[in-house]
């Protein structure tokens, strides 16, 4: 599953909330650091903002975030201070400075809320300008306490009521505000400025740009999505529950793609995993970040991926792993416990049974035997091992890096290589075999002695 690049639109800014505590995460990681699928769920929200194409994208942190601000600036975006927690519409504020002069749409999302899709977020903006002058998310949580009301007369939006100030018929709505909206950036910033914090938690609501918009003969929308996209992580336990509907979600995308999965509910994904169509993955089968998987591969069970490429099809596993750095090309076999770190084994190259490859090219239609072995660290530096083309390097071998086996050379089972081999050679690197007669008697009788002196 691939997603082309997001074309950038000028006329749309993002506001992303991110000073928020975290204490129930109970956690030296901000909250908003802590990953789902791989990635933190500021993350999420940052690729969302991307996908969206938006030119401006303002991070508002907590102050000393530095861990958030340096996430933020790899992303390309911009962190901005709220050096108090007033509530979430001082924090909003906290970004028309950085905004001066922009006319387009601003629109609000917060970094502890990762599973928003681009597909409902446009659905919200591209309201505004047309039939709204400003538009909220909604939703229908099967528990609204704790959220906000939204007070409707058909899709028209009347004013949002936190819980904790609604009556009791305002808490019997339903409709449920998420805390995203949008609305063009010289308005929102001019309805935050009449908001105050006469509430009960003396806080500056961003929920009362609404009723403000109302008061000024503005007219609001509310915009309903689903609620699965609209769950705020607030613990560990959220964070787990996240991270399931995430899984779910991206198996669902992939199998619709052409993917196939055998156990699907077994299958652990990173979000910037990469699977092309007729692509078999079968049971208990983890993705970390940073994989590709090419058309027609076959995983097997129980195998673990980081940072792999996977080349048309290539069988793996079962029970194998591909660490950082390695490759596969097509029609490549690697089998059950066989570990690949920053190597490349070239086109149908086969290493099917118990095997190390590490710092090393293995050629193509090359056949690396059981139990073998690429010592490729001294304690000190890591050393490279190359391995022609069309080589066979028997079981339970050992080779010394850095060394090179050349084109259709030999090695035999057993050895120990610790120098190069040129192409088309034998090289036998065992110690010489004694066979002493009559001798394992005598051993063994020696070792019952030894053992019944000892008792």
């Amino acid at each position: 599953m691939h997603k082309e690049p997001a074309m950038t639109d000028s006329s749309l800014a993002v506001v992303i909330l991110a000073a928020g505590q975290g204490t129930r995460m109970k956690s030296a990681l901000p909250k908003v650091l802590h990953p789902i699928a791989g990635r933190p769920m500021l993350g999420h929200v940052l690729a969302v903002a991307k996908e969206l194409g938006a030119s401006r994208t303002l991070v508002v942190t907590a102050p000393g975030a530095k861990a958030v601000a340096d996430m933020v600036a790899a992303n390309g975006a911009m962190s901005v201070v709220q050096d108090r927690q007033l509530g979430t519409g001082h924090a909003v504020s906290m970004a028309e400075a950085a905004l001066a002069g922009f006319k387009g749409n601003v629109l609000v999302l917060f970094g502890d809320v990762p599973l928003l899709t681009a597909q409902t977020l446009q659905r919200l903006v591209s309201r505004v300008g047309t039939s709204a002058d400003i538009s909220a998310l909604g939703f229908r949580p099967a528990d609204p306490t704790g959220y906000g009301r939204m007070v409707t007369e058909g899709e028209r939006l009347l004013r949002i009521v936190e819980h904790k100030d609604a009556s009791e018929s305002e808490r019997g709505i339903g409709l449920c505000f998420a805390g995203m909206l949008a609305a063009p950036a010289p308005l929102l910033f001019d309805l935050l400025r009449d908001v105050d914090n006469r509430n009960a938690q003396g806080e500056y609501y961003l929920t009362d740009v609404f009723s403000g918009a109302a008061k000024c003969g503005l007219t609001a929308i509310a915009v309903e999505g689903p609620e699965e996209e609209m769950m705020g992580v607030n613990s560990r336990e959220h964070l787990a529950e996240a991270e399931a509907m995430f899984q779910t979600r991206r198996r669902k995308e992939f199998m619709a793609a052409g993917v196939t999965l055998t156990a699907p509910s077994t299958v652990i994904f990173s979000a910037d995993t990469v699977i092309e169509p007729d692509v078999t993955i079968g049971p208990y089968v983890v993705f970390g970040q940073g994989v590709r998987v090419r058309t027609g591969a076959e995983i097997k069970a129980f195998c673990h991926f980081e940072q792999a490429d996977v080349g048309e099809g290539a069988i793996v596993g079962p029970y194998a792993r591909l660490r950082p750095g390695a490759v596969l090309e097509a029609g490549v076999h690697v089998g059950n416990f066989v570990e690949v770190k920053n190597a490349r084994l070239e086109k149908g190259a086969k290493a099917n049974h118990l095997t190390y490859i590490g710092d090393a090219r293995v050629g193509a239609g090359s056949n690396i035997g059981a139990g073998t072995i690429t010592c490729n660290y001294d304690g000190v530096n890591k050393h490279h091992t190359d391995i022609g083309a069309g080589a066979f390097v028997g079981s339970d071998s050992v080779l010394v890096a850095p060394v090179s086996i050349g084109d259709g050379a030999y090695v035999a089972a057993g050895s120990v290589v610790t120098k190069n081999v040129e192409a088309g050679s034998l090289a036998i690197g065992r110690a010489t075999q004694i066979n002493k007669l009559g001798f394992a008697e005598r051993i063994r009788a020696r070792h019952k002695s030894a053992k019944k002196k000892e008792s």
